[in-house]
């Protein structure tokens, strides 16, 4: 750690990212470890005390950083001292205008390993990423399908690839959980169903028990010629919209459906293995 007193030497915002980073490694401490020695809980709500003359903060920031020095200072129980060290972190960051990716918000599955025997799949529930172009797009929706209880995923050749950094900090671990495959449309068995603007709104459409759900690229949607296999198979799920814009991000509109797949099945019979 370093001294408060080199701290207080440094510029503003190089002195809050320090004091920040520490924040977010005794977080991780905390949750790896179970608990913090007493002196490194002194630290940190010395540190805190040592920001309340900055003169930058606004005043609801300081009451913020002063109740999470309290909840340090009198070593709460463990929940309320991890919000009261995540509350101060995310502060401090937002103060120096860097905010966290996704995947930083849980600490606890920082290590991306998932207990694979806690999975409850529902046989025959697999889905096609046809050119998802985004690592950050692809391991959300690997996040998503495994939540859901997806059986397989299938990517095409143009997709990004699930071993990339990015799609596998964002998927927490569920690429290595969920099973995938590269191939291309054509040497797929259907049945196909296209997850795309326009289609049968997704309270009317008839989910089935076995399928592969298409979800297409970020920029160009499903392509014709997988639209061609939908339309000849069991057609197009659309989401109902309301706003100006009129569509979602592939990842958001992903997860939707597969939670409204995922309800149909729970609810008449779909099989689930476990």
């Amino acid at each position: 750690m370093i001294p408060l007193y080199k701290l207080e030497r440094l510029p503003r915002p190089q002195r809050l990212r320090k004091i920040a980073k520490m924040f977010a490694e005794a977080e991780q401490r905390l949750v790896l470890g179970g608990a913090l020695p007493p002196d490194e809980m002194n630290f940190l709500a010395d540190a805190l005390k040592a920001l309340s003359g900055d003169g930058g903060f606004a005043p609801a920031v300081l009451e913020a950083l002063s109740l999470a020095q309290e909840n340090i200072t009198q070593q709460a129980e463990q929940s309320a001292l991890r919000r009261a060290i995540n509350s101060a972190r995310h502060l401090l960051l937002a103060e120096t205008g860097h905010y966290p990716a996704e995947w930083d918000f849980d600490l606890k599955e920082a290590s991306g390993s998932l207990d694979k025997t806690k999975r409850r799949i529902f046989s025959g529930m697999q889905a096609y990423f046809e050119d998802i172009r985004s690592p950050f797009n692809v391991g959300a929706m690997f996040r998503t399908a495994e939540c859901f209880g997806a059986e397989k995923i299938w990517l095409s050749p143009f997709c990004a690839d699930p071993g990339h950094p990015r799609a596998q900090r964002t998927a927490m671990g569920c690429i290595d959980a969920l099973p995938w495959e590269k191939a291309g449309l054509a040497g797929l068995e259907g049945p196909f169903f296209a997850l795309e603007t326009g289609g049968i709104p997704l309270e009317e459409f008839p989910f089935p028990l076995r399928g592969i759900m298409i979800a297409g690229s970020e920029e160009l949607g499903v392509s014709p010629e997988a639209l061609a296999a939908a339309d000849a198979s069991l057609g197009r799920v659309g989401i109902p919209s309301f706003g100006a814009k009129g569509s979602l991000n592939v990842s958001t509109a992903f997860g939707i459906a597969m939670q409204a797949w995922s309800c149909k099945l729970n609810n008449y019979g779909g099989k689930i293995k476990t």
